[in-house]
């Protein structure tokens, strides 16, 4: 089985076009403008890993034709990347095996206030998650193979969120900065996934051109930008980005 990174979805919080049918500055007639909410896919030989629980996961697993979980990896609490988490069950009663959770102690807190059910047995249900590591480095391991994997913090506002490094890859779905001490295991990575929020400055995440300052300062052989809203078009994207960064769009996949 091939080493392969799979964007789910690259929308932000409210996906593309919104649930309102706007499309901002989208243009409706290409495809890869319709981005659900931000998601991505590892699959590490016979490992299956989850970057996030999008409210779109259903769909997302569905369309992308993933049918066994083994983990799960959060990047932080917001309901954009948690809240398709209860959709689950249904890899617990085909597999048998508890699904392992790993995340920050914020979205441990949240997780466990949340979605209490899924992580203890009851009458009605059992348990069918385990948080296993809220580490900055842990190994999932699944028979005789192991993945090592790296996180960081970056800074999303008042959010404490974490990036992921593993392979020579890395990515950042939500981020306004990175601090000084990350941004040395960031430099010249083979692939680098990363915040691009908006085509203006905002408060809490990198807008388009603080994303490229900051790709050409890590200097790694391909960027991909995540996590955009309507206000920034494919097509647009396309035309404007240097040759080494490309706008991502919803099953984008690489080989590793």
């Amino acid at each position: 089985m091939k080493n392969k990174f799979t964007i789910l979805g690259c929308g932000s919080s409210l996906g593309s076009p919104w649930i309102s049918q706007y499309w901002g500055n989208c243009k409706k007639n290409n495809k890869k403008n319709v981005r659900t909410r931000c998601c991505a896919h590892i699959q590490y030989k016979n490992i299956s890993i989850l970057i996030d629980t999008s409210p779109d996961i259903r769909q997302q697993l569905i369309d992308n034709n993933i049918k066994n979980i083994d983990s799960i990896i959060y990047t932080h609490e917001h309901a954009d990347q948690t809240a398709g988490i209860f959709e689950f069950r249904p890899f617990f009663f085909k597999e048998k095996k508890k699904i392992s959770i790993y995340c920050n102690k914020q979205t441990k807190k949240r997780l466990l206030k949340s979605y209490s059910w899924l992580f203890k047995d009851s009458i009605l249900y059992p348990k069918i998650m385990e948080i296993k590591n809220t580490n900055n480095k842990f190994i999932i391991k699944k028979n005789n193979t192991k993945i090592n994997i790296k996180s960081f913090d970056v800074l999303h506002g008042s959010v404490k969120t974490r990036g992921y490094l593993f392979n020579n890859i890395a990515y950042i779905s939500d981020c306004k900065d990175i601090p000084k001490k990350n941004l040395t295991l960031l430099k010249k990575l083979n692939v680098l996934i990363i915040d691009c929020f908006r085509m203006n400055e905002h408060i809490t995440h990198l807008d388009l051109n603080s994303t490229i300052e900051l790709i050409q300062k890590l200097n790694p052989k391909k960027a991909i930008l995540t996590n955009m809203h309507v206000d920034l078009d494919y097509g647009f994207l396309k035309k404007k980005l240097p040759k080494n960064i490309i706008p991502a769009y919803d099953g984008l996949s690489l080989n590793f």
